[in-house]
């Protein structure tokens, strides 16, 4: 009796130390998990083919939830961002003992993902493809309920958050309404879309004040007078493509992030998806943080930061676009100067001013900086994916700047939407990393 005794107690233990042994979270703690979860649900923004408005959106809110979450377990080094965003409330405490934070992470932002895109499915095969890592790597069953509880309880606090921003009440709005003023923008060709998102100014901001903060100075009048500023603009776009050298095409077409590119051949139409513009920069990110072989938390704070700023830059921009509503080269050059002209990258549907490109370029190449430095150099891979060579850059503010000026090459903004849009997005940034701080010591770092 006294031996059989013994037996139950000595399993008992070796359960007990097998639940409470951390030896696996040096191998869980990858960044790898998260860079993935991160991939998968680019592939889907993609695939759903979602604006990108929305896509950054889609961007901004898990990668909160997998910062909140991971956080957890570095609470002496990271503060939240609870009360830093417009109306986010910390999240729930855990409760539990012997949780994976790494795991728990993964799982909120997975989890948050998956209700903010259509194809579920494609996130919950990747839930479970993660789940037989775990196993491999000898997490204890369960450590792996525990983590993925709390992160599910992580990524609900999250949604109640989100559910509020405005998001599904812009859903009801009026559509863009066209109207025969000349200067206002009108849909183009090939398949002369609605104006996309003509209320997201409306979407509750993460940092800035409101849409309207940071409002551009107009744009230049809108008039044919060969003498006028505008008129000079437009052909400067005319000639930029006629004369477009090898170089200049590459660089347009590398910034492109069209999410929804139509191709019509005779009766035949077909369509190509892309990555977005803000899906762009967060593949820089992944970039930016495995050549700095930054720590899962480092990782994680880098999407969260860039992922702000991008929502708050496409919210910002949108603001200026549907309140200045100008009209495009491709419509002001057929009309006026030649019929047969057009852009070297397809016209997105909606107004000009401002580049949102610029902007968001802008925002996130700030975060980015101030994380990493102005002198980190990097090679963008991000549209390899899509049958473009890599580009080199000295800088993330060379990268958005070359991403600015790409919009003039492919023929489908004029020149002060990208200067005005540029400095939009600076201050827009600027302002996201000056009130939000992430690490509880040396904030100088920036």
């Amino acid at each position: 009796m006294n031996r059989l005794l013994f037996l139950i107690t000595f399993l008992l233990f070796v359960s007990a130390c097998q639940e409470t042994d951390k030896t696996y979270l040096t191998k869980v703690e990858d960044a790898d998990y998260l860079h993935r979860s991160v991939n998968k649900l680019t592939d889907v923004i993609v695939y759903d083919i979602f604006s990108p408005p929305v896509a950054s959106r889609i961007y901004a809110y898990p990668a909160i939830a997998a910062y909140e979450t991971l956080r957890m377990g570095h609470t002496d080094d990271y503060k939240s961002l609870a009360g830093q965003l417009t109306d986010f409330k910390a999240i729930p405490q855990p409760i539990e003992e012997n949780i994976s934070f790494p795991i728990a992470s993964v799982q909120a932002y997975l989890t948050v993902g998956k209700t903010l895109i259509f194809s579920e499915d494609k996130i919950t095969e990747f839930e479970n493809e993660l789940l037989g890592d775990f196993k491999y790597l000898g997490v204890p069953k369960k450590v792996q309920e525990r983590s993925i509880a709390y992160g599910n309880q992580v990524a609900q606090h999250i949604l109640a958050w989100a559910d509020k921003d405005n998001y599904k009440q812009t859903r009801t709005f009026p559509k863009y309404n066209v109207n025969s003023d000349t200067w206002r923008w009108i849909p183009t060709p090939p398949d002369y879309m609605d104006g996309i998102e003509p209320s997201w100014s409306k979407i509750r901001p993460f940092v800035i004040d409101s849409s309207s903060q940071f409002v551009p100075p107009p744009p230049p009048d809108y008039t044919m007078d060969e003498d006028s500023e505008f008129y000079q603009d437009v052909m400067e776009v005319y000639k930029a493509v006629k004369d477009a050298s090898e170089d200049h095409t590459a660089i347009a077409s590398f910034w492109d992030c069209n999410p929804y590119v139509s191709h019509h051949r005779g009766h035949v139409m077909f369509a190509t998806k892309k990555i977005t513009p803000g899906g762009h920069w967060i593949g820089i990110t992944n970039i930016a943080t495995k050549k700095a072989k930054s720590t899962m938390m480092e990782t994680v704070a880098a999407y969260a930061l860039t992922s702000i700023a991008l929502a708050d830059g496409f919210i910002s921009c949108w603001d200026e676009k549907y309140r200045s509503n100008l009209i495009r080269p491709e419509t002001v050059i057929n009309r006026h100067i030649d019929p047969d002209w057009l852009p070297l990258l397809q016209t997105p549907p909606f107004p000009e001013y401002t580049s949102g490109h610029s902007v968001i370029s802008s925002a996130a190449s700030v975060a980015l900086t101030s994380i990493y430095g102005d002198n980190f150099a990097f090679i963008d891979s991000t549209e390899v994916a899509y049958g473009l060579p890599a580009r080199s850059f000295d800088s993330f503010y060379d990268a958005a700047d070359e991403a600015a000026i790409s919009r003039l090459y492919g023929g489908i903004h004029y020149m002060p939407a990208i200067t005005y849009g540029v400095a939009q997005g600076k201050k827009v940034g600027n302002y996201v990393i000056d009130n939000i701080q992430m690490k509880k010591s040396k904030m100088a770092e920036k």
